[in-house]
């Protein structure tokens, strides 16, 4: 980023230098996962800091199965103020990072605008602002909740003419997802999530999905410059309001994405039974479909959205981008949100967490593991497994962030709680 905290220290420590020698030992090479790791960009949520509000109206009432719990003073209530709190976030974060947001967040101005007509224009402020604080790109994302005319389904409603207001709002969203592409030379993934679900079994469980397909073909008819935008779709399991049926399901998605092989699957971490192991899931979507986003979230029971943890769920995730060789291949992003935290510090914590958990990837002993499997030998795989747990990340981790002029270890949270005391407590 552009405006960074001073060095913390004019030279790699000791434990760097010990830490090398002892990953150089297992045939890692730190250099190389340190460069990866610094070109690997991670796209950060805007609606971590206002709980999901948006900027349409002051009174936005959440609905569609989102729900932010929790009441911690400072939240952001105006454009201005949200992006003061993402300036921080990004000088306490090290390497490359992109702005993930959502139709809601446009700079309307104070007029209102409905969702259908949303342009380019309405984001130009963004642009200004991401460039100004050098941001690698932006993502983007229709919103199809929150809404009068969301109550009962968008894509997927019976009603012809609800139908195509959130068709002309997807197919708007795509635009400015296509326009944020373009001004920055990277490529925006806009992607496309729906709250369509039934609270009671339905019985008809096809016309609303035949209706969805319908309705996303005329969302992706138009053709956009590939080099500057990627459509993806968003499956979910269930949510507050939609426990029985949920139109856009895993299934329902991953095969509207193989179909149109053009558009990447989105696979959300907080939206999968408990039980399932979403890792597992990236090498076979990937075997099929041409690219993959991520949404790196902590759901607990339900898709409730926490702050991601540096885990042995959330390690999986990276472990299987970087054995697979799927970093090319994906575009990764968090979604959560915490109201019950400060939540400048939710987004830091959460964002170095999967940068962390990327590192812990990168820094396998991928070779010996490789060999170690092919030859049989499963007992040396525990073994080196076991042995790369206790592996010394965190000297590599403290030296990453050296090298990025931003805190090591708890240095960060130092100049939260100031900002907490000089700008949120004033709020």
């Amino acid at each position: 980023m552009s405006k960074k905290t001073s060095a913390r220290s004019a030279a790699p420590s000791k434990a760097f230098a010990t830490a090398v020698e002892t990953y150089q030992a297992l045939g890692v090479d730190v250099e190389s996962a340190l460069k990866t790791l610094a070109a690997t960009p991670i796209s950060m949520h805007c609606w971590q800091g206002d709980d999901v509000a948006g900027f349409e109206k002051a009174d936005a009432t959440l609905t569609g199965g989102i729900q932010a719990t929790g009441n911690y003073p400072g939240k952001a209530r105006t454009i201005d103020q949200l992006r003061q709190d993402l300036e921080l976030v990004y000088k306490l974060l090290p390497g490359k990072h992109r702005l993930n947001l959502h139709a809601i967040y446009g700079d309307f101005g104070g007029k209102p605008v409905d969702r259908d007509t949303i342009e380019p224009k309405h984001f130009a402020s963004w642009i200004d602002w991401g460039k100004s604080v050098g941001l690698h790109g932006m993502d983007f994302n229709p919103s199809c909740f929150s809404h009068p005319l969301s109550a009962d389904g968008t894509l997927s409603h019976p009603d012809k003419r609800i139908r195509e207001f959130w068709i002309r709002h997807c197919q708007a969203s795509r635009r400015i997802g296509a326009h944020l592409g373009k001004k920055f030379g990277t490529r925006t993934v806009t992607n496309v999530w729906i709250p369509d679900a039934s609270k009671d079994t339905p019985f008809d469980r096809v016309g609303p999905r035949k209706r969805l397909e319908a309705s996303l073909d005329k969302v992706f008819a138009e053709k956009l410059n590939a080099k500057h935008h990627l459509d993806a779709v968003e499956s979910k399991l269930f949510g507050i309001g939609a426990e029985s049926y949920t139109v856009g399901s895993h299934e329902f998605y991953l095969g509207y994405a193989l179909k149109r092989g053009n558009v990447a699957y989105c696979l959300d971490a907080g939206h999968f039974h408990p039980t399932e192991s979403l890792a597992d899931k990236i090498s076979s979507v990937l075997q099929f479909a041409p690219a993959l986003l991520l949404h790196v979230s902590r759901g607990v029971r339900w898709d409730s959205d926490h702050v991601v943890n540096c885990d042995d769920p959330t390690k999986a995730i990276f472990e299987e981008l970087v054995r697979g060789d799927f970093l090319g291949r994906t575009a990764i992003g968090l979604d959560y949100f915490d109201a019950s935290i400060n939540r400048i510090a939710a987004w830091v914590i959460g964002t170095r967490a999967a940068q962390k958990a990327l590192l812990i990837a990168l820094l396998e002993p991928a070779k010996l593991l490789r060999d170690a499997e092919k030859s049989g030998n499963h007992a040396l795989r525990m073994a080196l497994l076991e042995e790369s747990r206790a592996l010394p990340v965190g000297a590599v981790w403290d030296e990453f962030c050296r090298r990025h002029d931003t805190p090591g270890g708890l240095g960060f949270m130092t100049e939260i709680a100031a900002y907490e005391r000089d700008v949120l407590s004033k709020r």
